[in-house]
């Protein structure tokens, strides 16, 4: 029996990792992963000014170990076996490209200049160009703004627009930018040329701010008001959109060489990884996705004729065909909710970490291994005293990270309400959970109240999996079950899904998944008893919100 192997391909920030899954079945395989080296190093990066770029070289390096090394363990053959691979990336991950679509960095004269990298979703030096864009785009007869809310330092205008004046020979040499995704998937076709590469929807409508209302990105004459530069990228992104799991190509007799596989292997459309992950989880028309990390990302889908006429700028995100080809794909995140509980511990760490301890009271060797114990310990032992301090006043926001939605507000910042001298550490880390729920709530209800409809929330992470305390009190604000995925490699399932899309295995994305993705039953149910509290609690919750914005404004 002739084996069939499909191939997802997961970039994320610190490394790659190709999912080796029957075509057929959707069953895992083998897989392989390859840290990038150089980001390791972390050349090309500056914490300080918030600049984070990667090098091409990480990108093409780390696909080539990590297939080989998928391969190797799938068994003698498998290369020959795969008839589809797809690709997710992190997004907005836009680098700069020369005429022939070959990225500025793999250049000699660039290959150790910054602005020539592939600037990371978390890149935030230009925060002062997307205040412009913001200001520009929603002036005039049409907002370009209302599907995708205010416009972020992280996404595709705002990065071109700030290294292309703070650096002149990049002006130069860029003929456009090419976002990640779109680059790596016209790699692996042999076509990266800017006039016939495939763009995706995913980058395209939530990034870019494509859509087919405004006849495709946003017009001239407004990105000439920002800078005749934009108009040329403008001007240079000739291809339409096209959904992932769009088949782009066969993989070119180079590539198809270099990392071992069948020369008729279809290549899918590129996607960003969130999106990737939601279709892995089971993402669907009243599904909502929650990725539940060191930040949140939930998705959503609906159909168009549903949103039509509907505000939802402050809300969430819009793009046409992201995530499930033929619906239109909602994305809403918080930026910090992991992230928040890591800080405290953080904190709580600090005399470990920091204080000069004399050697005659704790040994150099003993203090190394007493500091690596208590931060394996320090959450776990506050999520179980927490679970006593639930009824307590203490108010917390999670702002930490600013706020993205609803309304962004990237000055925005996190505080504390109702300390005392009797406050105790668990009950500042229960406090920070419920700050953190409460955020999702806030996403959640601004769904709801705008009437979207919600059956049933799936919840993706390490969070999910490893806090019942968490996950219970989600469920109990939010008053729905949630169903907790098992799956391990969720964007490189959904990167699966979209090669076997464009493989031909089936006929459309939601056939795919109905084959890959595990059938689910609810994990926690809403105690019906806790509602009362918990929306007395989230109402002071907005109260501290209000009031830390009022403070601002």
């Amino acid at each position: 029996m002739v084996r069939k192997l499909v191939a997802g391909v997961d970039y994320g920030s610190d490394s790659v990792r190709v999912l080796l899954a029957d075509a057929v079945t959707g069953e895992a395989v083998a897989d392989g992963v390859c840290a990038y080296p150089r980001w390791a190093e972390k050349r090309y990066c500056d914490p300080a000014a918030v600049q984070y770029r990667q090098h091409a070289l990480d990108y093409i390096e780390g696909l080539e170990a990590a297939m080989k090394t998928a391969l190797d363990r799938a068994g003698e053959g498998a290369g020959q076996d795969i008839i589809g691979i797809a690709v997710d990336t992190t997004g907005s991950t836009p680098g700069p490209v020369d005429r022939e679509g070959t990225p500025l960095c793999l250049l000699e004269e660039f290959k150790d200049n910054p602005n020539a990298m592939f600037h990371l979703w978390k890149d935030h030096t230009a925060v002062e160009e997307a205040k412009e864009i913001n200001e520009v785009f929603s002036a005039g007869d049409i907002d370009y703004t209302k599907y995708q809310g205010i416009y972020s330092s992280e996404w595709f205008w705002a990065k071109i627009l700030h290294t292309t004046r703070v650096d002149e020979r990049i002006r130069e040499a860029a003929w456009t930018w090419t976002e990640h995704c779109d680059w790596i998937a016209g790699l692996l076709v042999g076509n990266v040329n800017p006039d016939t590469i495939a763009h995706c929807s995913c980058a395209a409508g939530h990034k870019a701010l494509w859509h087919s209302e405004f006849g495709g990105l946003p017009s001239e004459e407004r990105l000439g008001r920002l800078d005749p530069y934009l108009c040329d990228v403008a001007e240079r992104y000739k291809m339409s959109p096209v959904p992932a799991g769009t088949c782009i190509g066969t993989i070119s007799k180079e590539w198809a060489g270099r990392l071992g596989v069948n020369p008729e292997a279809k290549i899918g459309a590129g996607s960003f990884d969130a999106h990737a992950g939601g279709v892995g989880a089971g993402v669907g028309l009243h599904t909502l996705v929650q990725v539940v990390g060191t930040s949140t990302v939930e998705m959503l889908v609906d159909k168009p004729e549903v949103l039509r006429g509907k505000n939802l700028k402050e809300y969430c995100g819009q793009a046409e065909d992201s995530i499930v080809p033929g619906y239109v794909g909602l994305e809403m995140s918080q930026p910090a909710f992991g992230d928040v509980y890591a800080w405290f511990k953080e904190l709580l760490l600090w005399p470990m970490r920091q204080m000069e301890i004399p050697e005659e009271i704790l040994g150099r060797e003993q203090r190394q291994k007493l500091t690596d114990y208590l931060a394996g310990q320090i959450l776990p032992s506050l999520e179980k005293e927490a679970k006593n301090c639930i009824e307590e006043d203490l108010t917390a926001l999670d702002w930490f990270n600013g706020r993205r939605y609803p309304k962004l507000n990237e000055s925005v910042r996190a505080a504390i309400n109702r300390l005392s001298l009797g406050t105790r550490a668990p009950s500042i880390y229960c406090a920070l959970v419920k700050g953190t729920v409460f955020g999702c709530k806030r996403v959640y209800n601004s769904l709801v109240d705008n009437g979207l409809q919600i059956d049933r929330i799936i919840a993706v992470g390490g969070i999910a999996k490893k806090s019942p305390f968490i996950m219970q009190m989600m469920s109990d604000a939010l008053g729905v079950p949630i169903m907790v995925c098992k799956e391990e490699q969720m964007c490189a399932k959904g990167a699966a899904v979209y090669a076997a899309v464009a493989a031909g295995v089936f006929a459309s994305v939601e056939e795919g998944q109905r084959t890959y993705c595990e059938t689910y039953k609810a994990n926690y149910f809403p105690d019906d008893t806790k509602r009362g509290m918990y929306e007395q609690m989230y109402e002071d919750y907005l109260c501290l919100g209000e009031a830390v914005e009022t403070e601002l404004a």
